[in-house]
């Protein structure tokens, strides 16, 4: 399943990986959606090229029954995130990865943080799979839009923290 999301948000690019890699952000966004932040690390300075590390539990409750059935009441979700330095205009782009402990899922994105003035344009592109035979495309289909909406409200929250700090 394809991943695609775009939206602009009134604040500079280097505001907006602030908050990315900011742990305060990331645990509030954890929480928002009833989960909890397990552990946070940037390794680098966020002025040029970095990576960071999220560690996630987030509860099962809204995927279909057949899903929770597999794997529980709550997924432990690491995300890697690479982080380029920032090009001549400001703007940034990041490959993303996300393992599910005990899910046969994989997702793979590229966010770029396009300066726009004093705005930046998310955009994210990217793809989940499932290496199971037979079911895979159907566990990909169930899961692609809760991890796109997750990818979303990182990006619908950033604007209402930068507003708010």
């Amino acid at each position: 399943m394809a991943l695609s999301a775009s939206t602009t948000l009134p604040h500079t690019v280097e505001s907006v990986t602030a908050v990315f890699a900011n742990e305060d952000f990331l645990r509030h966004t954890s929480e928002l959606v009833g989960g909890t932040l397990e552990s946070f690390a940037v390794d680098g300075d966020t002025a040029g090229a970095f990576n960071t590390t999220t560690v996630r539990t987030i509860p099962t409750t809204r995927m279909p029954d057949i899903a929770r059935k597999f794997v529980g009441e709550s997924l432990k979700v690491t995300q890697l995130e690479s982080w380029g330095a920032p090009a001549a205009d400001g703007s940034r782009e990041s490959n993303i990865s996300l393992k599910v402990a005990g899910a046969p899922l994989d997702v793979t994105a590229v966010q770029r943080l396009v300066a726009e003035g004093g705005s930046t344009r998310i955009e994210l592109e990217g793809t989940v799979s499932s290496s199971v035979p037979f079911l895979g495309g159907k566990i990909a289909d169930a899961a692609e839009p809760m991890v796109g909406k997750a990818l979303n409200i990182q990006a619908t929250q950033a604007q209402a923290w930068l507003e708010s700090h």
